[in-house]
């Protein structure tokens, strides 16, 4: 659908920046509804076709399968995105001096196709993870919750089903209130988009109020699910207001460019670590908040409200990359600069909200992964009492095995981080080096009368896409059965708390620091601080290229990473008890 909305939405766009809008944005809601949807038929015919078993240990072998794709996905996807999106911008505008899209440069198709390699199908996957690891960590925690609220198991395993599907038709109608007019500013684009998420979330917070009242359940899961759809809300308004260039912090970072390369990363980079302060209270508040309410079951079903309006989040998420690509072929077909210039206003609203729906995955990452933390603990709990009736398990920081699991579990975050970004660095320097190569030996290229050999650079992002994803993948999986064989279960669970503490703010710094790169080299190319061809577009343009991996290669792979570890460590827990 993607491919299919580029060219739609570049057509569209010679007529108005609303009409661009609207196709961009319908081709993002065909993907947050296919996400939703897929989750919630998955999940649904599971449950219906095991019956009668331990659905829950079945289920959470639906999510471990999820997982698992979505982080090659994520990180093969990623890798192969920003490697030809790198080597383009560093030959094309740093060097060649010729604009972005330009035909003559052989990376630039490499770079379309990666937009929907990484930015629609690795999106679409790692937030369908999100989506499914959410409802999951809330129904294995279904069983302790009865007892403590004194209910039916079967309904609250149910319920985070039911309010996911209460967020899927929310999110339909809330497709329907995003529309802006003709000269619309940022600021207008930016509000057209909120309103819709914020007319879902008040639509899924009233449908789930009808029904928890009618099903008999304490107010309190209720109001749980609200702790999850604010938190969503004020992270994505915190990831806006540091990544847009319609306010400060992103401006700033622009500014810095005047003085060369090092201090717009410099600035960029601090500005995205103290971005992290705002997300970070406001999970803390949701956990907080949601366990008192409805202890772990309710830190778990917050984490299905915070993704429950995904469909119109992941709509204004997934209409980024096709505004991008719309962009590109305006400039390929030698459409009027007006047609470029409202594609460009698309997609950088498009890197404010991609940046926004980062940040609604990695904060319902922490809370999904800190259920399913619970999860493991209620398991290996559970599989100890049967040796042993009054075994309760406890974790002390003080022990030497929690403590080891946890600089582990830390570390691993940044070695996984420094895997992917490597991996993009290797592929975009043989891109580099293959249009340099291009511009040198094809005669007529540079006159535009020779045509670019496009496929060189989209074989060299795909075999290095495909070989490197391999080891960071591997890792995810191994190194939490490696633990819990040999240190034991504590172990294990510090490892957990580890990657998620270090994982979560980690993935909103580079989320963030990206996004506003990204979008400060936009601002300059508005027409500020000199436009496009000066020494601070230049400086943007290389800041720009080290957020690439940033934003949508290590970053938003993190949020599958600890989830992925934490369902691990679940699947083996029999193996790990056994051992110890």
């Amino acid at each position: 659908i993607a491919v299919k909305a580029n060219v739609r939405t570049t057509a569209s766009a010679m007529h108005s920046l609303n009409a661009g809008l609207r196709v961009a944005f319908s081709s993002g809601a065909v993907m947050g509804i296919t996400v939703v949807g897929f989750g919630l038929l998955g999940l649904s015919i599971i449950y219906l076709a095991f019956q009668g078993l331990n659905i829950v240990e079945i289920i959470v072998g639906f999510g471990f399968g999820a997982s698992s794709i979505a982080l090659f996905a994520r990180v093969g996807g990623g890798i192969f995105t920003k490697a030809a999106d790198v080597g383009s911008d560093l030959v094309g505008k740093v060097e060649m001096d010729i604009p972005e899209d330009d035909p003559r440069n052989a990376a630039v198709i490499a770079d379309n196709v990666g937009d929907n390699v990484g930015d629609v199908a690795g999106m679409g996957a790692d937030l369908f993870e999100s989506y499914v690891g959410s409802i999951i960590a809330t129904m294995a925690l279904s069983a302790v919750a009865a007892v403590a609220l004194n209910v039916d198991r079967l309904v609250l395993m149910l319920l985070p089903m039911l309010v996911a599907a209460l967020g899927v038709a929310a999110s339909i109608i809330g497709t329907f209130f995003v529309r802006v007019g003709e000269g619309t500013k940022m600021e207008g684009l930016l509000m057209a988009l909120r309103r819709g998420i914020w007319i879902a979330s008040l639509l899924v917070a009233g449908l789930t109020f009808g029904a928890i009242s009618m099903l008999g359940l304490p107010l309190g899961i209720f109001w749980a699910v609200v702790a999850g759809l604010v938190a969503g809300n004020l992270i994505g308004l915190s990831v806006e207001y540091y990544t847009s260039y319609s306010y400060g912090p992103t401006k700033a970072v622009a500014e810095a460019a005047r003085t060369g390369t090092g201090t717009i990363i410099i600035q960029g980079f601090a500005t995205a670590m103290k971005s992290t302060w705002i997300p970070v209270v406001v999970v803390v508040a949701a956990v907080l908040t949601s366990f008192e309410l409805a202890g772990l079951y309710g830190v778990a079903i917050a984490a299905v409200g915070m993704l429950s309006t995904l469909g119109i989040t992941l709509a204004t998420d997934a209409y980024g990359p096709v505004a991008d690509n719309a962009g590109g072929i305006a400039q390929q077909a030698g459409l009027d600069p007006e047609v470029r210039e409202r594609t460009d206003a698309l997609d950088s609203l498009g890197n404010t909200t991609a940046a926004t729906g980062k940040g609604f995955a990695i904060g319902s990452a922490a809370l999904t992964a800190l259920a399913l933390m619970a999860a493991f603990a209620g398991t290996v709990q559970m599989l100890m009492q049967k040796n042993d009736p009054s075994y309760v398990f406890t974790v002390s920081l003080l022990e030497p095995q929690v403590i080891s699991g946890l600089l582990i579990g830390a570390m691993l975050v940044f070695l996984f981080c420094a895997l992917t970004m490597n991996a993009v660095g290797k592929a975009a320097f043989e891109i580099v080096n293959e249009v340099r190569r291009q511009f040198r030996e094809i005669k007529g290229l540079w006159e535009g009368t020779a045509r670019a050999e496009y496929g060189r650079c989209v074989d060299i992002s795909t075999r290095t896409a495909l070989k490197e994803m391999i080891f960071p993948g591997a890792l995810a999986i191994l190194v939490p059965i490696a633990v819990g064989m040999l240190l034991g279960p504590e172990a294990l669970l510090g490892l957990l708390m580890g990657a998620i503490s270090s994982g979560f703010l980690m993935a909103i710094t580079m989320a963030n620091a990206g996004g506003s790169w990204d979008n400060a080299k936009k601002w300059i190319e508005a027409g500020n601080l000199g436009g496009k061809g000066s020494d601070a577009h230049k400086a943007a343009v290389v800041g720009d290229t080290v957020g690439d991996p940033f934003k949508d290669t290590s970053g938003p792979a993190l949020n599958i990473l600890i989830k992925l570890m934490s369902i691990v460590s679940l699947v083996f827990a029999p193996v790990f008890v056994a051992v110890a």
